[in-house]
């Protein structure tokens, strides 16, 4: 029987943060489009941050599973941080303008 493990909550992480941390769970993290490059060749080189997983966090899934998500590179977005929000499209935080001037 394959064991079952919970989505990690990656939007607004670095791409790399959030690998990790997928990685720790049980589940990787792949491009949206099954037919386009792997998601680890469109977030390297440079900073890039995740902007949408699904499933969404919390769902359940095999090990080993993938987590689709999309990301944008550091300056993409308004000062290319993010807020954690998976329902939708990035929203700016004034807490991540901050973070984002000490990268």
């Amino acid at each position: 029987m394959l064991k079952r493990v919970l989505v990690p909550d990656v939007v607004g992480l670095p791409f790399h943060v959030g690998r990790d941390i997928a990685d720790e769970a049980g589940v990787t993290l792949a491009n949206p489009d099954p037919d386009g490059p792997p998601i680890g060749a469109i977030a390297w080189p440079g900073l890039f941050y995740i902007t949408w997983q699904d499933p969404r966090a919390g769902f359940e899934l095999n090990q080993g599973d993938s987590v689709r998500v999309e990301v944008v590179e550091h300056g993409g977005a308004q000062n290319g941080a993010l807020t954690r929000d998976p329902s939708g499209p990035p929203a700016l935080a004034a807490h991540a303008q901050t973070e984002a001037d000490t990268v």
